[in-house]
């Protein structure tokens, strides 16, 4: 019984990703839209984490949410994400890989930004229809809802990468190439849902995110100007 309550007060949070929208074109993304198309092995994981997710929450009575992020980026990140290697290839003077000849367009979120909103996420527990608020993701068989973590903007790839030129003070040497297999040309988060819920939205311009990117990235590196 003891152990039954604990269980009953927690809160799971899970990371999930902008790819579970998959092949859905009507864009900006919001929670409540089918997403059943994935394109890529890496997106169909993730939509079987939601789905379990939701499984585990009607089963055991535990609040779950779902974060789904689109394109995080900032210091500490990976260093085989595009912006890495962008910032790499412009500082070394080698060349970048740029997929569909830069037609693409995603929803930049700057890493502060996503963890503060992961933050205010905890104490926006998912429960019965007294929780709910417009918009919401809330399903009506579990404590279980979705959330995007996103900009709201969606941004052309060039522009970004014009972004960390501008910072470096030096020109890309790109790779023009096709669109990867799984790709999808843009992202775009609705995060009116997350505002409803934490009255918060990410909101750092892309460029400033960049530019505190490259700062950190040449001191980390020992890259001096």
């Amino acid at each position: 019984m003891e152990v039954a309550r604990a269980v009953q007060v927690n809160h799971l949070l899970m990371a999930s990703t902008s790819s579970a929208y998959g092949a859905n074109t009507e864009m900006p993304f919001t929670e409540t839209q089918k997403a059943d198309t994935p394109l890529t092995i890496y997106a169909a994981t993730k939509k079987a984490n939601e789905a379990m997710g939701h499984s585990y929450a009607h089963l055991y009575d535990l609040p779950t949410t779902m974060f789904r992020f689109f394109t995080v980026y900032g210091p500490w990140g990976r260093p085989d994400m595009a912006l890495f290697k962008f910032t790499k290839g412009i500082l070394e003077g080698t060349t970048i890989d740029i997929y569909n000849n830069g037609e693409m367009w995603r929803d930049f979120t700057y890493v502060d930004d996503l963890v503060r909103g992961i933050r205010l996420l905890i104490d926006a527990v998912p429960g019965g229809p007294e929780t709910a608020v417009e918009g919401d993701s809330l399903s009506p068989a579990a404590p279980f809802r979705v959330v995007n973590i996103g900009n709201s903007d969606k941004v052309r790839l060039m522009y970004f990468i014009e972004a960390i030129e501008d910072c470096l003070g030096a020109k890309a040497i790109g790779n023009y190439m096709p669109m990867q297999t799984g790709d999808v040309p843009a992202t775009w988060a609705d995060a009116a849902l997350l505002q409803n819920l934490t009255g918060y939205r990410p909101q750092t311009p892309f460029r400033e995110g960049v530019r505190r990117f490259v700062e950190w990235y040449r001191d980390y590196y020992g890259f001096v100007e």
